[in-house]
């Protein structure tokens, strides 16, 4: 038996709450030249269909960026995402890079990551909710709840 030919065993569930890989990212600045970013992937039960990408720079607090967890997953395979945030495999088929495209009004940075640390990040995520059951985790009451207590009606309303 060939090692493609072995049973795929599905990934053992976990109580973990939440998770984090801390990342050694790459800014692109041009071709041939980047620059280091310290970052962390999180993710967490309680917002299961969100990934947050923390980059710190020489702020006091990180830059964080919260973005789709199926967008990163499918990143892994071919171009995905439009608009603020995208995603895509580096070229050649057998490409350990990552790029990940973030955008705003006030600029935009294309960041290079190792590929076998997202894919381990998001194993992990995996564990904690397994695609396809991110709805069995949403607090729904506890989510109209907050946004009631936040906005509560006007007098005479």
């Amino acid at each position: 038996m060939t090692h493609s030919d072995a049973p795929r065993v599905p990934a053992q569930r976990t109580p973990a709450e939440a998770c984090a890989v801390p990342l050694e990212l790459r800014a692109v600045v041009c071709p041939g030249f980047t620059v280091s970013v310290a970052a962390c992937l999180r993710y967490d039960r309680a917002e299961p269909y969100a990934v947050y990408l923390d980059n710190h720079v020489d702020l006091d607090e990180p830059i964080t960026w919260m973005f789709a967890r199926d967008l990163l997953a499918a990143g892994l395979n071919g171009w995905a995402g439009l608009g603020d945030v995208s995603v895509h495999p580096g070229a050649g088929a057998s490409s350990e890079t990552l790029f990940i495209a973030l955008g705003g009004d006030t600029g935009a940075v294309v960041l290079r990551a190792q590929a076998v640390l997202v894919r381990a990040f998001l194993d992990a995520t995996e564990r904690i909710v397994p695609s396809g059951t991110e709805g069995q985790h949403l607090d729904l009451d506890g989510l109209l709840h907050r946004l009631r207590d936040e906005h509560p009606p006007e007098p005479g309303r």
